[in-house]
């Protein structure tokens, strides 16, 4: 039967203390590089890791940082994370992501359960919470940075963009264009919130520059994807040509929509224009490829690192970081 490796036992097969030891394993400086690399070298033969527990208990730091992301296979999320981690791991700090589906019920379980490891600060995308989420977060009293969204209460630090401004962008492209009869594809209502702000802004474009009544597609429970754009298409058929024009949540539900429409032979965009948001890859490399919008994903990420790594500015009460969005033409407009 195997036996954990101990500290004791480390020590002992090095010839050191077992304090000189875990100097040596926190990369304590007042321990010699070579001597480090010893202990460091051995750890790693003996298979031997280091418990981190007693350390944080000792100085009330986890060495880690808490993320809520919505979904762990979004290829924008997954961009951020990237960005994130990529700048906490050389700082020292790690991640102990949660992904919460687009829920924020789901988030309120997950905030509890990250508070209770006592993470050094929680990031979390977009600035939708419940109420119980947000008292949580004010009785511990851990810095919080939101992503993703410029919330009307924030919690703490917010790097992100207005989702409904972005959309402003894209119904004002689309009526530049000559299209007037818009339709709007996302989730079904109260679950992407986000999608939601996305949503509720193109409605309020198109009413602002005099556009009939934008129609709502429902494409299904959040999160919605390629799949639900195309099946959606495909349930609507020749009937999609009622509009001139479709403003997608996503630009995976755009590429959905893009590649029913091949199928049933309508012209994009002669009949039918598509736009998309978030510039996913899918949106460069599709054919043809598809009007969307660049929401920054790794900047996100970059920015939230500036903040989690500035000791000063994550004590501070409140520091708003706008990330820029801007447009980008494809050939589906």
């Amino acid at each position: 039967m195997n036996t954990r490796v101990t500290m004791r036992d480390l020590a002992k097969a090095v010839g050191m203390s077992p304090m000189t030891v875990s100097r040596a394993l926190r990369n304590d400086k007042t321990v010699s590089a070579q001597t480090r690399l010893r202990i460091q070298t051995a750890a790693r033969d003996m298979g031997y890791v280091y418990d981190t527990t007693a350390q944080a208990f000792r100085t009330q730091k986890s060495g880690f940082v808490a993320v809520t992301l919505p979904s762990l296979n979004n290829a924008n999320f997954a961009e951020t994370y990237r960005a994130l981690s990529n700048a906490l791991a050389d700082s020292g700090l790690q991640i102990l992501v949660g992904a919460t589906n687009y829920r924020i019920e789901r988030e309120e379980k997950l905030v509890r359960q990250l508070l209770a490891r006592n993470p050094e600060a929680l990031v979390l995308t977009g600035g939708f919470h419940t109420q119980a989420t947000r008292e949580l977060i004010k009785a511990r009293g851990v810095p919080v940075i939101e992503m993703w969204d410029l919330p009307e209460r924030p919690l703490g630090h917010v790097v992100g963009f207005s989702n409904v401004a972005a959309m402003e962008t894209i119904v004002m492209h689309l009526a530049e264009t000559g299209r007037s009869k818009l339709a709007f594809v996302g989730a079904s209502e109260g679950g992407d919130l986000r999608g939601g702000e996305r949503r509720s802004g193109a409605i309020a474009a198109a009413k602002k520059l005099g556009l009939p009544p934008m129609a709502v597609l429902d494409a299904g429970e959040a999160p919605v994807s390629m799949r639900h754009g195309a099946r959606l298409a495909e349930k609507l058929g020749r009937l999609m040509l009622e509009y001139d024009g479709i403003v997608c949540v996503s630009d995976p539900v755009a590429f959905g929509i893009l590649s029913a429409c091949k199928r049933l032979g309508i012209d994009v965009p002669g009949q039918l224009a598509i736009t998309g948001f978030g510039y996913f890859e899918v949106a460069a490399i599709s054919e043809p490829r598809i009007t969307t919008v660049d929401v920054s994903a790794r900047r996100s990420g970059q920015i939230t690192d500036d903040t989690l790594l500035d000791p000063a500015r994550l004590r501070d009460a409140l520091h708003v970081e706008k990330v820029n969005v801007q447009l980008v033409l494809g050939a589906t407009t």
